[in-house]
This record gives C-alpha cells, sequence and structure tokens, in this order.
C-alpha cells in the first residue's frame, strides 16, 4: 500500500504535468481552458499513454522512458509555472476543507483496494507477461505467434509497464487501474451537492452508475485488466459530456476533446469504438460553421492517439484490426494465421455466450439468450439487463416521439441515449461477459431513466405534483437504500483483507509450476497444469510452440514454423 502511494505521487506528478501541457495547447489552439483537476488528469493519462506507446516502438519501456518523460514533465513544470500555481490556487480556493478532505480518504482507499484483491484471470494468462514484454524489449515483432492473447494490443499494457517502476523498485508495480478509479471517483464527487440541492441532472446518473461499477471492481482493481480501464474511461467520457451539455452546449472544444478520448478508449479495446458515435455532434458543428483548421486539428489528434496503436498491433499480429482477419492489408513474415485468429475469436464469443462450443457460434441470439441469462448472471446482474432491455425499448420510443414531434431540444440528450443503445448492442450479441460491458449496460438503463424522470418533473401540471414528488422520494429513498447497502459491503470488504500482509508492497501476480525448452539458446516457458505462467517466468506462453526466430536476436521477432 506504502509502495502504491509511493508509485501514485510519481505517477500522478508527471501526468499532471502532461495534462497542463495538453491543456495549454488546447488554450491555444481553440481558445478553450480545461479547469477541472480531474479533466487535466485525464488528459495527461491519454497523453502518458500516447507517450508510452510512441516509446514502445522503438525501445523498452523501462528506465530511459521514464526519464525522457521525467525531463519532460520538467520542462512544462518551468515554462507553465505561472499557469500551472493559478490553476493549482484556483483549485484550492475553490475546493472547501470537505472536498480536500474527500480527495484524501479517496486517496488513501483505492491506494488500499489497489494494494490487495482479486488478480484477473487473464492477468497471469497474457496481462503481466504482455506488460513485462514491454518492459523488456518494447514491441517485437510477431510475438502474436508466441500467444494469440499477446495480439489482443491494448494501449493500457504500455500504461502500465511505462510505470511500472520495476528498475526502481526490483518489483513490477500494477496500480493503474487503481489510478483511473482515483479519477473517476473524483468525477463523481459533484453528485454531493447535487444531492444536497434534491436536482439531479443526467449527468448524476450517470455518476450513480460510476459509483456502482467502482464498487464492483474495488476488490479487483489491483489486476492490470484493460476491461476495468476502458469501463472507467467510457464513465468518464459519458459524464463528462452530460456536464458539457448542461452547462454550454454551443461550445464546440469540451465534445471535440471528449470524442478524442473516445479513440483513446478504442486503443484500450477495440470494442469500445461504439462510443465514437457521439462525433456526430461536433461533427455537425464544425462542419456546419466552416471550421477547417479545427478540423484538421481535431483529426491530427485522434490519430495521434490512435496510430502508434494501430502500428503495434500489426507489429504484433500482422493485422490492422486484430482479431477481424477480413480487413487483410500486410503481406509480413510475422503475419499470424488467419485460421487461428479466428478460432481465438470465436472462443471469446462463444465463451461469452455461456456456449462453450465453437461449433455452436452461428447460434441466434434467441438460442443461447435464456440460458446466458438464467446460469451466467447474478441476481443483481439480472436486473441489470432488464433495465438495460427496458432502456433500450424506451430509447426507441423517445426516438419516434422527438423526430415525430419535432422536439429537437432534446436531439443532444438522446445522441447519448442512442451511443449507449448501439454499444449495449454491439456487447450484447457478442461477447457478453459482464465485465466487457459494465458502462454500456449501467449508462444504457440509467441515462435513459434519468432523462426519463427530469421530463417528469419538469411538467408544471398542478395536478400532477403529488404524483412527481412521491416519484421524486421514490427514486432518492432507493438511492440512499442502496448507498447504505454498498457501504456495508465496503466495511465486510475491509473485514475480509485488512489483515493481508500489503501494506508496503503491493499483492504480487501470481506463480505457477512451468516447464521449459529452448529456441536459438532462449530459453521459453509453458505451464505444466492449466494456461497461466504470471510474471516472474519469462518468456512464457500457455503451451509449446514451434517458432522460430526472425533473425538471431528476440528483438528481431518471432514466426510461426
Amino acid at each position: 500500500m506504502l509502495m502504491t502511494m509511493i508509485n501514485w505521487i510519481y505517477a500522478g506528478f508527471t501526468i499532471l504535468m502532461l495534462g497542463f501541457g495538453v491543456e495549454a495547447f488546447v488554450e491555444k489552439l481553440f481558445h478553450y481552458r480545461i479547469k477541472k483537476l480531474d479533466s487535466i488528469l485525464m488528459a495527461g493519462l491519454i497523453a502518458a499513454t500516447v507517450y508510452a506507446q510512441i516509446f514502445s516502438l522503438f525501445y523498452r519501456v523501462s528506465m530511459a522512458a521514464n526519464v525522457v518523460l521525467l525531463i519532460g514533465c520538467l520542462g512544462i513544470l518551468i515554462g507553465r509555472r505561472r499557469a500551472i500555481v493559478t490553476t493549482l490556487r484556483e483549485w484550492k480556493f475553490s475546493t472547501g476543507i470537505t472536498g480536500k478532505l474527500s480527495l484524501l480518504v479517496l486517496f488513501v482507499l483505492w491506494a488500499f483496494f489497489t494494494s490487495r484483491g482479486y488478480i484477473h484471470y487473464d492477468t497471469d494468462l497474457y496481462h503481466a507477461q504482455s506488460i513485462r514484454w514491454l518492459e523488456e524489449y518494447g514491441i517485437v515483432p510477431g510475438l502474436g505467434n508466441l500467444h494469440e492473447r499477446f495480439a489482443y494490443n491494448s494501449s493500457f499494457f504500455a500504461l502500465s509497464a511505462l510505470y511500472s517502476l520495476k528498475f526502481v523498485l526490483g518489483e513490477s508495480m500494477h496500480t493503474m487501474n487503481g489510478f483511473i478509479a482515483l479519477i473517476l471517483s473524483i468525477t463523481c464527487l459533484p453528485i454531493v451537492n447535487s444531492w444536497k440541492n434534491k436536482q439531479f441532472g443526467l449527468a448524476d446518473y450517470a455518476r450513480i452508475g460510476a459509483i456502482y461499477y467502482l464498487m464492483v471492481i474495488m476488490d479487483e482493481v489491483v489486476s492490470p485488466a484493460s476491461d476495468y480501464a476502458v469501463m472507467m474511461v467510457i464513465f468518464f467520457i459519458v459524464i463528462k459530456w452530460l456536464d458539457a451539455l448542461k452547462e454550454d452546449s454551443r461550445t464546440i472544444a469540451p465534445f471535440a476533446l471528449l470524442c478524442v478520448a473516445g479513440v483513446y478508449a478504442l486503443t484500450l479495446k477495440l470494442t469500445a469504438g461504439l462510443i465514437l458515435i457521439l462525433l456526430i455532434k461536433p461533427a455537425y458543428m464544425l462542419i456546419k460553421q466552416k471550421r477547417i483548421k479545427e478540423i484538421l486539428i481535431y483529426l491530427g489528434m485522434g490519430l495521434l492517439v490512435a496510430v502508434p496503436w494501430f502500428a503495434r498491433t500489426v507489429l504484433i499480429s500482422g493485422w490492422l484490426l486484430y482479431p477481424f482477419t477480413a480487413l487483410d492489408l500486410f503481406h509480413v513474415d510475422w503475419k499470424m494465421d488467419a485460421a487461428l485468429i479466428d478460432v481465438d475469436s470465436m472462443q471469446i464469443k462463444v465463451w461469452g455466450r455461456a456456449l462453450y462450443d465453437i461449433g455452436l457460434i452461428d447460434t441466434p441470439i434467441t438460442g443461447w439468450f435464456p440460458n446466458w441469462f438464467m446460469s451466467t448472471l447474478t441476481g443483481m446482474e439480472k436486473l441489470l439487463i432488464i433495465g438495460a432491455l427496458a432502456a433500450a425499448a424506451a430509447t426507441i420510443l423517445i426516438a419516434i416521439v422527438i423526430v415525430l414531434g419535432r422536439r429537437f431540444r432534446h436531439l443532444e440528450a438522446l445522441l447519448v441515449m442512442v451511443t449507449m443503445l448501439c454499444s449495449y448492442a454491439f456487447w450484447q450479441t457478442s461477447a457478453p461477459l459482464m465485465r466487457y460491458g459494465y458502462a454500456y449496460v449501467l449508462l444504457l438503463a440509467l441515462v435513459v431513466f434519468g432523462w426519463c424522470m427530469n421530463v417528469l418533473l419538469a411538467y408544471k401540471d398542478g395536478t400532477k405534483r403529488s404524483f412527481k414528488k412521491v416519484c421524486h422520494r421514490t427514486v432518492y429513498a432507493a438511492f440512499l437504500v442502496y448507498g447504505i447497502y454498498k457501504a456495508f459491503m465496503v466495511v465486510d470488504y475491509f473485514g475480509s483483507c485488512y489483515l493481508s500482509n500489503c501494506y508496503i508492497w503491493q499483492e504480487d501476480y501470481g506463480t505457477y509450476e512451468l516447464e521449459s525448452y529452448e529456441v536459438n539458446g532462449v530459453t521459453f516457458y509453458y505451464p505444466v497444469v492449466g494456461d497461466r505462467t504470471g510474471y516472474d517466468y519469462f518468456p512464457a506462453s500457455i503451451a509449446k510452440v514451434d517458432l522460430e526466430f526472425r533473425g538471431e536476436t528476440i528483438e528481431e521477432g518471432f514466426r510461426r514454423n
């Protein structure tokens, strides 16, 4: 826990400085100032991830990457010191003692959660090894030929490698999911004021979903799984989008910048790409106002975020969009076999649908949904899915009413609901493991519910006043009761793990019994039982692989015999 805090202090400083660098760039080009601390931190987090990915293309993400990063951040600190001091001073005076104490409590809480808990199965399957490859070598051509899962290239692993600090601490830290959870928690704090004022906006309903999700993963953020990172980023984007709609929907910059963050979400996990449906709003505004220069700059920012990720995917697998083999653009000698990729993709889908047999991949949703619903979901998850399905139907009805009734003032909120509906529908019909889709399920249900509630409460018909009052109080009572229940769950979790010996060091990756074989004089490892290898034995894969080097060294990459 102590080492997690130290890790975060360093990560927080560098990410904050990068965020101020992005803020200066945005203010100069778009005359828009990023004011909120959590927004500056998220901008810095995206910049740090892009930097780590670019660095990984040329060298290992370790000491040299951090030295260059630190020099750059010190340069930003010196060059922007007055603006930084001004922003921090504004934050200091605008945040009361309660707000500052809340930040301190959140910092300690998430450090506690990040220091111990459940190491995700896939982390010891391939997350840990993916991070170590980046620490030791950077991107290696054909790495997917050693282990297909390495080709599920997530930018989150590059971020994790950048801040693992193994070269300093002697142990690879895996703290960035907890750090993102801390940022999202800060984003959720304004709900306290909404609660006091008895005025929930759409963003507050999204915050409720984010808080619920954070409570779900509090015992899992110790694991460097990209699933958690992408869900938290999706929550952040939608909350900030709805906040911006409420503050000033005519200002283009916040919406366009959030679409750049949407590109970042895609690099965390390709299936998050439908969040970019939100791009319709800023694109329409920019084109209508013929702001060609700004369009090109925003496109350039999106490409800067995406291109390093695309390049990494091509180098690892030989494919531009892994595991989609329909788009075949590159003919390189390390290219992974399309048939193996298709099998791996089908396995993930049938597993998510509770079919467990790739021969059943073409089973229609009516054939697998009932069994999936009854056998794989907890009681609460079943309620969430029912809520999402009801919200999906409601979204279609709302769209019809808005369009036919020409109530165009609701189109901006409808765009958010439709984006969540499409994201949910894609998740539900592809590989619907709950950890892949929590954000889509919760945001669809809560944003639609919140919109309906706010429309209902906006009516001024006196005869309905008592009914609206009952609805209002019922909603608040439900949230309060559930909040108390989750608070007891947190206390129960503390009781179950506070004796864990993780107050100095973070809980480490798992260890397994492995066997070895040699290729070109290099020892490779694979598990005696099962398919997990952990972090310590390196390089490792799930089984002995018929592999050959492309050259004399590992850096030159691999191909299958």
